[in-house]
């Protein structure tokens, strides 16, 4: 199957262009870009026009989601939830392995990859565990996880839970070219803490989670991962002095690599009591934190210590966010909400240009995770992602194609969007408020 997309503004870091070129599209692969490709010169193919003012850009890769299956079926599935990443945009996402059971077998593995296969909608990574069970007690087998198609483990929803079995998986990971990518987190520092340690936590009378439970162990780990030389990758960082800590280990030529999610570069804990006091859908794990840490994250994405932005999308049935704060799970959905936030709160107020986004969302994702994606080059697969910056967005809950609603960002209204996903040439996605995106489907 051919297709030449034409007319739209393309960006791609990892190439370099950035600027009007028309795309072809053959047999799932990128074929040629140049500035004008007449349909003679591309026999077969099917005209698709881009739509005014769009933005065609590598496929938007998520590196950290939550798909919950097997065994949380009622919060999200791997179809449900692949088809909100590609309303979102994402073209890829790569799956933390705390379902149940854990994904620290092969097994597991390859049930998420066939379900993704069923689905055949976004891409689906999978990232296995560092321990068997993500008990933090026994490493997992990470050869084998290798092998079955993972691309990093993580103990995600915990930490890594000792320095020496942080050491050992940096080891043995880093003999498959695989990150260790840690939820940065002292559980004794933690404790019962649910929302972060200020102002605002203890005017609800909610305890507090410090900054030093997330700093402490993103040190550790940096420190590890200049000692084995391998690669380090710091998960939803929401800490200034985490930020500080990635500086630091950067400047020593430490493989460390940092993500940030949006709603720690959007939001602050002021959210805890306004607009609603005690919202459940403002508790996540890392906690928001204040304003100078929000804004520490902000100067990391433009000064470019910040290396990727992904949504830890984690979904949960209403009912299990519809108790009391305390008792209520940590996390919120963010797949479809994620590009509208960077163009409304970073984008456009011009923090940082679209060649930036693109790397945040993109390239540097499928660098650090070594995958296919995150570029337009001739040959690499047809991954593509039209963006509309002008795009009016509202926000609605009920209307998510995620399984779960859980957002605090339900109503809200921001200027950017998608316009289509295209995977391997294939348009799996088109946003019918877009005037002229009808066409994309083609």
């Amino acid at each position: 199957m051919k297709r030449l997309f034409k007319g739209g503004r393309v960006v791609d870091p990892a190439t370099g262009r950035d600027g009007r070129f028309d795309v072809l599209v053959e047999d799932g692969r990128i074929g040629r870009i140049a500035t004008d490709i007449a349909p003679a010169d591309a026999p077969g193919a099917t005209v698709v026009p881009v739509p005014a003012g769009g933005i065609v850009c590598p496929g938007l890769i998520d590196m950290h989601v939550h798909l919950r299956e097997p065994g949380q079926e009622h919060k999200e599935t791997v179809a449900s939830g692949t088809a909100a990443a590609v309303a979102g945009g994402f073209t890829a996402v790569a799956c933390m392995p705390n379902t149940t059971p854990i994904n620290d077998n092969a097994g597991v593995t390859a049930y998420m990859l066939r379900k993704a296969a069923e689905a055949n909608l976004a891409r689906v990574y999978p990232i296995g565990a560092v321990s068997k069970g993500s008990a933090g007690e026994e490493l997992a087998d990470i050869g084998e996880l290798h092998e079955a198609g993972c691309v990093a483990i993580s103990d995600d929803g915990k930490p890594v839970a000792t320095a020496l079995l942080m050491r050992r998986a940096l080891e043995y990971a880093g003999m498959f070219g695989m990150p260790v990518i840690d939820h940065c987190e002292d559980p004794s520092l933690k404790g019962e803490g649910v929302a972060h340690e200020g102002y605002h936590a203890s005017a609800l009378g909610l305890r507090g989670i410090p900054n030093a439970s997330e700093e402490i162990v993103v040190h550790r780990d940096i420190v590890l991962a200049g000692l084995t030389g391998a690669a380090f990758h710091v998960a939803h960082m929401s800490a200034r002095g985490s930020l500080d800590a990635v500086r630091y280990g950067k400047s020593r030529g430490v493989k460390v690599t940092c993500e940030v999610t949006p709603h720690h570069f959007v939001l602050t804990d002021e959210a805890l009591r306004d607009p609603v006091p005690y919202d459940t859908n403002v508790k996540m794990n890392p906690p928001l934190c204040e304003a100078a840490d929000r804004d520490a994250m902000l100067q990391g994405i433009v000064d470019g210590t910040i290396d990727a932005i992904a949504t830890d999308h984690a979904p949960h049935h209403a009912d299990e966010k519809r108790v009391e704060f305390d008792r209520a799970p940590f996390g919120i959905v963010g797949l479809e909400t994620a590009v509208p936030l960077v163009f409304d709160r970073l984008v456009h107020p011009g923090h940082i240009t679209l060649r930036r986004m693109v790397e945040l969302l993109s390239t540097n994702p499928a660098r650090i995770l070594r995958l296919p994606g995150g570029t337009l080059a001739e040959g690499a697969p047809a991954d593509l992602t039209i963006l509309a910056p002008d795009l009016p967005v509202a926000i609605e809950a009920a209307r998510l194609r995620s399984k779960s609603k859980n957002t605090p960002f339900d109503g809200w209204q921001l200027r950017g969007g998608v316009a289509a996903t295209i995977v391997g040439g294939r348009t799996v996605y088109v946003n019918d408020a877009v005037a002229g995106a009808d066409a994309l489907g083609a």
